[in-house]
């Protein structure tokens, strides 16, 4: 297990995302030969193993590196609400495998990456025009790319 987050002191893990989201790749194929209801079955079945489960060693492994763990896919709101939702609406099994398990998780990442991170324009986040020339401004007229007439052209050729 990689712990990692320098400066971080607790850990959030991903650890039961798996059996609610059908993450697995023993959850696309009870799809594909069992159907919808096969694989419900499938997740029913490991939500009900999860408090057998064994987290000490995951726990112990992330407070070996001096980090302190949260399980969010275990808390019961969390697991209440994944339980509350049709399998069709956590993951698209229809895609091939390895595509579509996990898929409202993915899509929630994309959403809070969008809100979370700062927009930039291209030639600001790119940091292009400091590459090009230091002391540049973005207002600034780039003589590189101004159009150069014939004239202009032969007399600085003389």
């Amino acid at each position: 297990m990689a712990v990692c987050g320098i400066c971080c002191a607790v850990v959030l893990t991903g650890i039961n995302a798996d059996e609610q989201l059908a993450g697995y790749s023993c959850h696309c194929a009870h799809f594909l030969t069992h159907g919808l209801e096969g694989l419900n079955k499938e997740i029913e079945m490991e939500l009900g193993q999860i408090s057998s489960r064994n987290l000490g060693q995951d726990d112990r492994g992330i407070s070996d590196h001096g980090k302190e763990a949260r399980f969010p896919f275990l808390d019961e709101n969390v697991v209440s609400f994944l339980n509350s939702l049709p399998v069709w609406e956590k993951a698209n099994l229809t895609s091939p495998c390895g595509i579509g398990e996990k898929l409202i998780l993915h899509l929630a990442a994309v959403e809070l990456a969008s809100l979370l991170l700062p927009k930039w324009a291209m030639q600001f986040g790119s940091r292009i025009a400091k590459l090009e020339k230091n002391n540049e401004k973005a207002y600034d007229k780039c003589g590189r790319l101004q159009i150069i007439s014939l004239e202009n052209l032969s007399e600085t050729k003389r």
